[in-house]
């Protein structure tokens, strides 16, 4: 069991370069992961059924024992990325499909990948979960308005419709999990260690599938779509940052409400643009692409982050 842990949080510490190695894949051989793209909101709603597994009421209580830092995270996780999103939409004047795609990952709640970096970043975990639960149960009602306000001018939005997506495929398996764990912690806690692997598979099937079936599109429009999601993730992870500066957070929250501002459950803009907006297909591809990316820098970020933290002055947190 010992082994397998550590095979687990190896791989979830690679995600990016898996991603990187699968999608490069479905890229060459699209008929190979092809299949994957009808499956995309059901490899999602397993990947949030794992996260609810995850969390303990303990969590909630330590989300709530700090709410100035965790309000202050979620209120730039909903502002920063939404408007990049947006500005990116206007200045680079995009076609519909993709401004719609690119506005869809900004509105997005933090994805668990960012707890991850954050730990390896030496970040203040317990707040970035944190922000990820309190995103995560905010995104029923914050992303599908988010996305009616900033895309509306694109394409038509269904508000009630993207309500409805976002509660079947993100709060109903988190709750799920929630509840599962409240009434069976211990057998959970004895399968939990398959959690990062089922996230790891999921994340990588959504991102190929998507790859695969976009696969002559990517080639004819993939650079912009690539030079789009470096800046909306970079201009992100460093504006998160600023803002948490400005705040007089010390290292270790300054750090987790970066990545987590930066770093986005981009799985569920994937899903939102497959179930929500058929006639607009390459919406989906800003979301496959920004999970690749996001990871590799997510990466980069944090052995930046370990590297300054010896010159960083800490002050009192908040």
């Amino acid at each position: 069991m010992q082994t397998f842990r550590r095979v687990s949080a190896w791989l979830s510490r690679q995600i990016g370069f898996i991603i990187l190695v699968f999608s490069f894949a479905a890229f060459l051989i699209p008929s190979l992961f092809a299949w994957a793209v009808q499956y995309t909101s059901a490899f999602l709603a397993v990947i949030m059924f794992g996260m609810g597994l995850t969390i303990r009421m303990e969590d909630f209580r330590a989300v709530f024992a700090r709410p100035r830092a965790l309000f202050a995270g979620c209120a730039a996780q909903f502002t920063v990325m939404p408007l990049l999103a947006f500005g990116l939409a206007v200045s680079f004047d995009l076609p519909a499909d993709l401004a719609l795609g690119v506005i869809l990952v900004g509105c997005c709640p933090g994805g668990t990948a960012s707890n991850v970096i954050t730990y390896l970043a030496c970040g203040d975990v317990a707040l970035s979960v944190g922000m990820t639960i309190a995103s995560t149960l905010a995104a029923p009602l914050m992303t599908p308005l988010l996305v009616y306000v900033l895309a509306g001018s694109w394409v038509e939005v269904s508000f009630p419709a993207m309500v409805l997506s976002v509660v079947k495929i993100v709060l109903l398996p988190v709750v799920a999990g929630i509840a599962l764990r409240r009434m069976a912690g211990r057998t959970v806690d004895r399968i939990a260690d398959i959690c990062p692997l089922i996230s790891v598979a999921g994340i990588v099937l959504i991102v190929s599938g998507i790859i695969a079936v976009n696969a002559e599109k990517i080639a004819g429009s993939g650079a912009l779509v690539l030079v789009l999601v470096f800046l909306h993730n970079g201009a992100g992870l460093f504006l998160g940052l600023g803002v948490a500066r400005l705040l007089r957070m010390d290292y270790a929250k300054s750090t987790a409400v970066s990545i987590e501002v930066g770093m986005q459950n981009s799985g569920l803009a994937v899903a939102l643009a497959a179930a929500n907006f058929a006639m607009n297909p390459l919406a989906t591809l800003p979301g496959a692409l920004f999970s690749a990316w996001q990871n590799i820098t997510g990466a980069l970020f944090a052995s930046w982050r370990r590297r300054g933290r010896q010159k960083e002055v800490e002050v009192p947190g908040s």
